[in-house]
């Protein structure tokens, strides 16, 4: 039997008589349609039901809302063509709807991928326990799996998150910069924070952080752990040496996922070391219960501008290495010159 789950929709800034329809008709329509209880008060919305039936009514409330916003007056056809929209979204690729939908929300949003990668990035998560994400940024990586971690805890398949990042310097001396370690390390590590405030109300956050039930820490503070029973996030893991991304994934125990994230394309280690993330392809491609997924500009999910930037910078770097290949062909040519001269 499907877990029985209850969340909220807030109608910020929308006249709810808009959005219900005459006697809340438009809510019946999809409460019947989910086979969910949608109770409305005020500009709250709160929709009880199983996982899947529930986000799917999310979701279908975010797309009602920008209609109405942008000044649309629904009618019963409009809402029931956004139910065949949503159930069809949601049942793409995979028989499954939950496969593609993460059960988490936002204030105004479901969580779920959106793009090719990023739905073959949740699919491998549901599959393997140790899952690769390595892309530009934009792309996903790190909200989706703060995502998949938050939906884990709150369907209580895990019972801890820890949430990890390299703490590199990138030109500046940790010594040298105000406040104690704490302060120092926080900024590192407060994407991380951003991404969980999105998904859960602050003074729950807070409470879970309190508890330890969710730990947000420096790489280094990993060493000589054992991890079960949780869900462990490696982000910008393409700051870890290879010593480093080996201490992390040993740390793993029973019953835990590992998700890993990093943008090969910049590392910011000092030029003497090489990236873990970059060496980790060629060690572990071929182990099984290990999963590499690769996403390109095409995921990328911010402004559109963000894709040509990431495209843009691709032909430069590319252009760069061929012109310095050729520069270095053109060295040997008049090295092999001057020794037959």
């Amino acid at each position: 039997m499907s877990e029985t789950i209850s969340e909220t929709f807030s109608l910020d800034g929308i006249d709810p008589l808009l959005f219900y329809g005459a006697n809340d008709a438009h809510l019946l329509l999809i409460e019947e349609a989910f086979q969910t209880k949608i109770a409305a008060r005020g500009d709250t919305i709160r929709i009880t039901g199983n996982a899947t039936d529930v986000m799917g009514v999310l979701c279908l409330f975010e797309h009602l809302s920008e209609l109405v916003l942008k000044g649309k007056h629904l009618h019963k056809k409009d809402v029931k063509a956004l139910i065949d929209m949503v159930r069809d979204n949601t049942g793409e690729e995979s028989p499954d709807p939950a496969t593609n939908t993460i059960v988490v929300s936002t204030k105004k949003e479901c969580i779920r991928p959106r793009s090719r990668g990023q739905k073959l990035y949740v699919q491998a998560v549901k599959q393997y326990d140790v899952v690769f994400a390595i892309g530009p940024a934009g792309t996903g990586k790190t909200y989706l799996a703060v995502a998949m971690a938050v939906a884990a805890l709150k369907k209580e398949d895990v019972r801890r998150i820890i949430l990890a990042r390299p703490a590199v310097e990138a030109g500046e001396t940790l010594g040298f910069l105000p406040g104690d370690l704490k302060e120092k390390i926080d900024p590192y590590l407060r994407p991380i924070y951003d991404a969980l405030y999105e998904m859960i109300p602050p003074l729950k956050l807070k409470k879970l952080i309190d508890e330890k039930i969710i730990e947000i820490v420096p790489l280094a503070y990993m060493r000589g752990r054992t991890l079960n029973n949780a869900y462990v996030i490696l982000d910008e893991a393409q700051n870890s040496t290879l010593m480093q991304m080996k201490m992390f994934l040993t740390r793993l125990g029973v019953r835990s996922k590992a998700i890993i994230t990093g943008d090969i394309t910049q590392v910011d280690l000092p030029e003497h070391k090489i990236s873990g993330l970059i060496q980790i392809q060629h060690i572990l491609s071929e182990l099984q219960g290990v999963k590499f997924i690769y996403l390109t500009e095409k995921d990328v999910v911010r402004h559109i501008l963000v894709q040509e930037i990431i495209k843009a910078f691709k032909e430069y770097e590319q252009n760069r290495l061929n012109s310095d290949t050729a520069q270095s062909v053109e060295k040997v040519k008049d090295v092999t010159l001057a020794q037959e001269g």
